[in-house]
């Protein structure tokens, strides 16, 4: 099975050359993107039962893996690391625990780990209060800002489609029309005044 990274927004395959290099363009949309992707994802899932060529006798092992042979050290905190837990992220080599500290602190800004789908937070805001059925005379109108505000936001981590921004519009657009019927309906119930 051949492994691929998608661009988050077009979702055209990113060609391999572009992955853990820092920021990229997307061949097919133009739009800056970036994936980190782990070297063993790159050898296919067969590859997964060995991780990595053995350490013979002399030779450094692996700090996570002591069977396996070093092949690199992490530029942060110097362990030595197989070719599965070398992680090429930004032009610099880092071990897993070094890439999870990063993140957690906050160094860089630019590796990102979760996004706000908006199109589900629109979703969500035209389907929930129609339990309260009153509540839809605000929140269609608000789901329909956050389903256009956001229709460029990026997509999910692991890909997406517009699907919900388009659900939660039309849905919205219902709520509209309905309430819209409601003030027309009683709006003409409503007796005419009487000249006397």
């Amino acid at each position: 099975m051949a492994f691929s990274v998608s661009c988050v927004r077009c979702e055209a395959r990113l060609p391999p050359e572009t992955w853990n290099r820092g920021e990229a363009v997307c061949p097919s949309c133009r739009g800056r993107v970036q994936a980190l992707v782990f070297p063993a994802s790159r050898r296919g899932l067969g590859a997964l039962g060995s991780p990595g060529a053995p350490a013979a006798e002399g030779e450094a092992s692996c700090f996570f893996h002591p069977s396996n042979r070093a092949v690199v050290s992490c530029e942060a905190c110097g362990r030595f690391v197989c070719a599965v837990c070398d992680v090429e992220f930004a032009a610099r080599h880092l071990c897993p625990t070094c890439l999870e500290t990063f993140k957690k602190k906050g160094k860089w800004k630019n590796l990102e780990n979760r996004r706000t789908l908006y199109g589900h937070v629109a979703l969500a805001l035209a389907i929930y209060p129609m339990l309260l059925f009153y509540f839809t005379i605000l929140t269609a109108p608000i789901a329909i800002f956050v389903a256009t505000r956001y229709w460029r936001a990026p997509l999910s981590l692991v890909g997406g489609t517009k699907l919900p921004h388009v659900s939660a519009i039309l849905i919205a657009l219902l709520q509209i029309a309905g309430w819209i019927a409601l003030a027309v309906f009683f709006f003409r119930l409503r007796p005419a005044p009487t000249r006397g």
